[in-house]
């Protein structure tokens, strides 16, 4: 049975998230129907490398596709995108050992965050506009509190008990882009919810709402104020998945920009 690999970006926000579910509309679930489609495969296999949360998008997720014949891999590509919805793009496929497995092989993965900084009547299912004006350099202060090995369960709804709350993070990275902040977190694996959470905690820390010395606490005991704080769905993106003998990524760039984000307009409301 051939094996493919899948980069595929989407726009998650008409979906309930990556992973097929009963009476929701999923992009993992939009996938297996086009791939029967184009295939004929009556039952294909199609294993992300991990799940989105719904209206979450990614750039490039990888998934791994198990299907009783051989394709031709650009004919594969074509023939699903012709019938995928506007917002799911296969960007590319190519054939893969059947030990490749797009979950447990990737050593790490990156998320962006985009936060506007002023309105916008183009981007808005893509950013987290904050009225706010943002210190960003306290905001990235205390992002390096959250690099390295930590207990997160106060960044998460997953059970402790059943699923362990310590993660590394590997960095996080701040950028501004003219009307955007970038919050890029780069890690080996997430909980639920806590890319979200931790961007913000990050925004609140630069509203001036909390100091550095309050987000060590949260790292310290459990609190429910990270949930109070959680970032919409809207601005992040899933934006690489690294498997060995892979590069990082690049240079933190808007994964959609903000039409027009001059200075002049830069805080405009």
């Amino acid at each position: 049975m051939p094996r493919y690999r899948l980069a595929i970006e989407y726009a998650g926000t008409r979906y309930s998230g990556w992973q097929v579910q009963k009476n929701a509309r999923t992009v993992q679930g939009e996938l297996l129907r086009a791939i029967r489609e184009a295939t004929g495969a009556a039952a294909p296999d199609l294993q992300g490398s991990g799940r989105t949360d719904a209206g979450v998008h990614a750039s490039r997720q990888v998934a791994h596709l198990d299907l009783p014949n051989a394709v031709k891999p650009e004919l594969l590509r074509r023939q699903v995108n012709d019938t995928l919805p506007a917002d799911i793009n296969v960007l590319a496929v190519e054939p893969v050992p059947h030990r490749f497995h797009a979950r447990r092989d990737a050593v790490s993965r990156s998320y962006v965050y985009q936060v506007a900084r002023r309105r916008t009547a183009f981007a808005k299912p893509f950013v987290w506009w904050v009225k706010d004006d943002l210190d960003v350099r306290a905001m990235r202060e205390a992002a390096g509190v959250f690099v390295g090995m930590h207990d997160f369960r106060s960044f998460t709804d997953a059970d402790p008990d059943e699923v362990s709350t310590d993660v590394k993070i590997d960095a996080i990275e701040l950028k501004e882009d003219e009307a955007l902040v970038l919050v890029r977190v780069t890690g080996s694996h997430f909980v639920w919810k806590l890319v979200r959470r931790l961007v913000g905690v990050l925004v609140e820390v630069g509203r001036g709402g909390l100091t550095v010395h309050e987000v060590e606490r949260f790292l310290e005991e459990p609190s429910p104020v990270p949930a109070r704080l959680t970032a919409p769905a809207s601005g992040l993106f899933l934006e690489r998945v690294v498997y060995p003998g892979e590069p990082g990524p690049g240079p933190l760039t808007a994964v959609t920009p903000v039409p027009g984000a001059g200075p002049a307009l830069r805080l405009g409301r």
